[in-house]
């Protein structure tokens, strides 16, 4: 009999990655500095009332060119290999499965980001996710971007939760995305998900698993960094950025599986007590 799944969710750019991941690497060989940067970002979704993520895929594509610098999807893998991650980030994955698996739990995790997907599938811990779901681009016959493919936005990132509490993983399904699934049939019900992220682009998410009895988890650098998760209660917790063992967000993560855990438990009992006083 297959194990319970457990979903954990991740926002990447500094919720697992200590920065944007387009400022290790990317930007720095722009000859840029980040601030610079995210400053043109915003003033080209000002002058051209785009959606902030595409203004800055846009931009990329844009001073790539001008500077001869690659974004095929292997030059975007290269440079998510210097992607620097939080404290216990590494180890967090294995410590955390085996700790579900003893509660009878299937922990798989999934990253759901407004950063570049092949910039993810190039860092350091990219094989631990079950999926991952990221801005993409079309490219042509030199593998250069030509339109974006993907682009994940705050709220958008809502339609990828429905995707995997259904199972439905091709972005290009829709049709059985849209289609009524009984609770039974989902493959992660939404209480058994836990949200983790550090800001705005995170709070529609975190709204809709807490709606919905899952779980969500609100990171930081600096505790001033997002008090708005606790002030306006989009968050189970809000806890430094720190995955070490034992730390807060290791602690608060034991507990929630626990609880899920107990929760199936109970749930089972009684779905089988009731059967069993069922009349033949």
């Amino acid at each position: 009999m297959s194990k319970p799944i457990v979903a954990l969710i991740y926002d990447f750019d500094n919720t697992l990655s200590t920065r944007d991941m387009q400022e290790f690497t990317f930007i720095p060989a722009l000859g840029m500095q980040a601030a610079e940067f995210w400053k043109k970002t915003d003033k080209v979704a000002h002058d051209y009332k785009m959606d902030h993520i595409l203004a800055y895929m846009y931009l990329m594509a844009k001073e790539a060119r001008q500077k001869n610098i690659s974004l095929s999807p292997e030059a975007l893998r290269e440079m998510g290999k210097d992607v620097q991650f939080f404290d216990g980030v590494k180890e967090w994955f294995s410590r955390i499965n085996a700790y579900g698996d003893g509660l009878g739990l299937e922990v798989r995790h999934y990253i759901l980001s407004c950063g570049l997907k092949s910039m993810v599938e190039g860092c350091g811990i990219a094989h631990e996710f079950h999926k991952i779901f990221a801005c993409d681009y079309i490219y042509d016959d030199n593998g250069e971007p030509l339109w974006p493919s993907m682009a994940i936005n705050y709220t958008s990132k809502t339609q990828f939760l429905y995707r995997i509490n259904k199972g439905v993983e091709d972005i290009s399904e829709d049709a059985k995305l849209n289609m009524y699934m009984s609770r039974d049939e989902r493959v992660v019900p939404f209480d058994r998900m836990i949200y983790i992220g550090d800001g705005l682009t995170d709070v529609p998410s975190m709204k809709l698993v807490r709606q919905r009895k899952g779980y969500a988890i609100g990171v930081y650098k600096k505790p001033s960094d997002a008090t708005y998760l606790v002030d306006q209660n989009r968050v189970d917790f809000y806890l430094k950025c720190d995955y070490t063992d034992g730390g807060e967000i290791d602690t608060a993560m034991k507990a929630i599986l626990a609880q899920i855990a107990t929760k199936v438990m109970v749930d089972e009992l009684s779905t089988s007590s009731y059967k069993s006083a069922k009349p033949v």
